[in-house]
């Protein structure tokens, strides 16, 4: 290796020892973390108000991607920190995967609170199987590439390969369920339109339509994350795309964050009311803020 530069800052694009070939920016990498977090705050409370554990995940996942910004903000005073790189590229890259398992998690729900399971492709009570052992293993297929790639320089090739493949799979397995998602969605349209129009009486924010077009921005900002990361993997570890810190904001972090913070307005639990073990809802949370019903006072009796 050549020697280390006298000054990091002076010409990050072409220091070996900058891994991410350029000094984040402050403002930037602050805001992002901050932005996500507050996401993950309000998440939590609203997990604990409609207490939907299973959406659990969502919020600490968040706060877990989060950290991947703070070691950005380690990097942007540290440039040529392997171990803040390791961590931020680590946090960054897989975290996500977990937002994709709410996703697939949502579908399922959502076609059993309606009843409409057979209009589905993939039964619900399989979908969260299928398709989570498939984040899963991509998740370990893309934390392998980027181990081999990071830790031990003589696999980069390798390394950087089998992360390309383990993206291109988690984007292949993603794929098939939004249209998965699109087939379900036209058929409970065309072939129940009782239950599609079901709330057309609330307000827009409290007709279930509401949730699944939620669901569709989530879906597209993953789509969108997908298409950069396998560019960018594609590219090389230090292709244009790696090395340009607008386009990571704008193509990676800008959609996660769509496609988590949509769900805030539109939390599952004001949606899909939570069950006994007799399948029977506690309570009827399908509503925002609902006015209680006030009976009209009884006329006084004549004396």
């Amino acid at each position: 290796m050549p020697p280390r530069p006298a000054d990091p800052y002076a010409d990050p694009a072409n220091d070996p020892y900058n891994l991410l070939r350029y000094i984040p920016t402050d403002s930037l990498t602050g805001f992002a973390h901050g932005a996500i977090m507050l996401v993950a705050i309000l998440q939590l409370a609203l997990v604990w108000k409609y207490k939907t554990w299973w959406m659990l995940v969502l919020p600490i996942s968040a706060w877990i991607f989060t950290e991947g910004f703070a070691m950005r903000l380690v990097l942007a005073r540290s440039p040529e920190s392997r171990t803040a790189f390791i961590v931020q590229s680590t946090l960054t890259v897989l975290t996500p995967c977990a937002f994709i398992a709410v996703d697939y998690m949502l579908l399922g729900r959502i076609a059993r609170f309606l009843g409409t399971e057979k209009h589905m492709i993939v039964m619900p009570s399989r979908i969260t199987k299928i398709f989570i052992f498939s984040d899963v293993a991509t998740f370990m297929i893309q934390a392998t590439g980027s181990s081999l790639t990071i830790i031990n320089t003589s696999n980069v090739k390798l390394g950087s390969n089998i992360f390309l493949g383990g993206l291109i799979l988690q984007a292949a397995s993603f794929g098939f369920f939004t249209i998965m998602f699109a087939i379900w969605m036209r058929r409970v349209c065309t072939s129940e339109p009782h239950i599609w129009s079901q709330d057309r009486a609330k307000k827009w924010y409290n007709d279930w339509r509401a949730l699944a077009g939620a669901l569709v921005v989530s879906c597209i900002g993953i789509l969108v994350r997908s298409g950069y990361r396998i560019a960018e993997a594609s590219q090389g570890y230090f292709g244009t795309l790696a090395t340009t810190e607008w386009v990571f904001y704008a193509f990676d972090t800008l959609p996660l964050f769509v496609a988590i913070a949509v769900y805030i307005p539109f939390w599952p639990g004001r949606f899909i009311p939570r069950v006994n073990a007799q399948g029977q809802a506690l309570k009827d949370r399908h509503e925002l803020a609902p006015l209680p019903d006030i009976a009209p006072a009884d006329k006084p009796r004549a004396v």
